[in-house]
């Protein structure tokens, strides 16, 4: 599928028979339901679906208009449709609209947060060619919420060879591990959170802090914004609050980890294609 996508805010007239919707139901997306893979709605579909509270232009997929709209919530399906959580749509639909719809329902989220002003609570409207709302009364305008986190692979040379840290959060299911990672506070640099994060979740003291590589991560609205870096030292002292356990590891034994829709495996993924052909076992997936 071509992935060309052209963004845009001001639509160029009535949405085209043939534009795809992203019609949202809470944080669930209407598709036509299939035994693997899944659909998007076209205007037509989304016609005879639930009635848009509000609707939203987003641009051009290979030429095609890209429409975001909220649906109610108490809206129910059509016929052959379902409301599908997002982050479960992951492979069975093509890659560019589930990239798109990953911005779609921030929009959508926005949209529907910002019907009033944060300031002095009077309504808002759309500005103009920007994706923004202005406040009627006092001016004040409000963009698309972004929240930075950064994620870290830290790797260690040991006795068996390179080794990285795996954390567990508090709530993950049991063997299933990730890296480290948290939000950026105000007045940091990324790399100043890294080392933060760091010490506060597991006690460590890094060094060689490199970037990777970022990505949209809307749940509901962070950019993840990924590094590398090597343990300069320190012994493991876990945040328990946030950290249920931590450990060193090698792709031999690696627990459960991020499925391959996050940066979090890409990181991981780069790690161990790092090793020698003879070494790279198959690290299991999240299910």
């Amino acid at each position: 599928m071509d992935s060309t996508f052209v963004p845009a805010v001001d639509p160029p007239g009535e949405p085209s028979g043939d534009a795809w919707w992203f019609v949202f139901r809470d944080r669930d997306l209407l598709v036509r339901e299939a035994t693997d893979s899944a659909e998007l709605p076209t205007r037509a579909d989304a016609g005879t679906g639930p009635v848009a509270v509000r609707w939203q232009y987003l641009g051009s997929l290979a030429g095609r208009e890209c429409w975001s709209a909220e649906a109610a919530a108490d809206a129910e399906a059509p016929a052959g449709m379902g409301f599908r959580p997002l982050r479960g749509l992951y492979g069975q639909v093509p890659e560019p609209l589930f990239a798109l719809a990953g911005r779609a329902v921030q929009i959508v989220e926005w949209d529907r947060t910002h019907q009033f002003c944060g300031g002095c609570g009077a309504p808002t409207v759309a500005v103009e060619g920007e994706r923004a709302k202005r406040c009627l009364r006092c001016g004040l305008t409000s963009y698309p919420r972004l929240s930075p986190a950064v994620i870290v692979l830290i790797r260690r040379e040991a006795a068996e060879g390179p080794e990285i840290l795996l954390v567990r959060g508090q709530g993950f299911p049991e063997r299933f591990y990730g890296l480290v990672a948290g939000f950026v506070e105000p007045g940091e640099s990324l790399e100043e959170a890294v080392r933060r994060e760091t010490v506060e979740e597991v006690g460590l003291t890094l060094t060689d802090i490199r970037y990777f590589g970022s990505q949209p991560w809307p749940y509901p609205h962070a950019l993840m914004i990924g590094f590398t870096a090597a343990y300069a030292g320190g012994d493991l002292r876990l945040e328990e609050r946030e950290v249920a356990d931590a450990g060193w590891f090698t792709p031999e034994h690696f627990p459960q980890i991020p499925p391959p829709l996050s940066i979090a495996r890409r990181l991981i993924d780069a790690f161990v294609a790092e090793r020698p052909p003879s070494l790279q076992p198959q690290p299991p997936s999240a299910r």
